[in-house]
């Protein structure tokens, strides 16, 4: 049982006067500390939780290869490459990288809104223009290196959601020809 005392003075002689010796007061606390853990539990289990923020990602389904993988076939005017090397370093290119569109060769960039989003956000705007169909949006290819890290990768999804890029897509098949240009950019 859990008590708060006072010890008080009592009995003794002051000023030669005999007094009677009282009682010390006691407050037995266990009741409090049961309200205590009663209300820590109530609110525990009313207040709602917060739940984890994540970003939707569209994984492909899990089949069997039965069938021969057929080749997709999209407009080099809608692509857009993003390769990522390691020490926050980033190379783009717009189009095909032995035939790459105008003002898309490949380019080194920063990450932030001075840098990739930039250059992102210039052609979510423009390439719906240049294919005559608002359908047909922008398509960002992502290819990370061995030596990228995933805070990058991170940064570049995020730039992904905030230019509110239609199409997007992480790929590991990185060409013997952007295998050079990541050794280029890792310099």
């Amino acid at each position: 049982m859990a008590e708060l005392g006072n010890s008080g003075g009592g009995g003794g002689k002051k000023d030669g006067k005999v007094r009677s010796k009282k009682s010390d007061p006691r407050v037995d606390l266990t009741a409090m500390v049961d309200l205590a853990f009663l209300l820590i539990t109530f609110f525990m289990l009313t207040t709602s939780l917060s739940k984890p923020q994540s970003m939707d990602l569209g994984l492909p389904d899990k089949e069997d290869k039965k069938e021969p993988e057929k080749d997709i076939k999209v407009d080099q005017r809608r692509t857009m490459t993003i390769i990522m090397g390691d020490n926050d370093k980033i190379k783009w290119y717009h189009g095909l990288l032995e035939a790459p569109e105008a003002n898309g060769k490949p380019t080194d960039a920063q990450y932030g809104k001075n840098g990739l989003r930039k250059e992102i956000l210039k052609r979510v705007v423009s390439i719906p223009q240049v294919t005559g169909d608002k359908e047909k949006g922008l398509i960002v290819i992502i290819k990370p290196s061995k030596k990228s890290t995933y805070r990058n990768l991170v940064d570049v999804l995020d730039e992904m959601a905030i230019c509110k890029v239609p199409t997007y897509a992480i790929v590991n098949d990185i060409t013997p020809e952007e295998k050079v240009l990541i050794e280029e950019m890792n310099k």
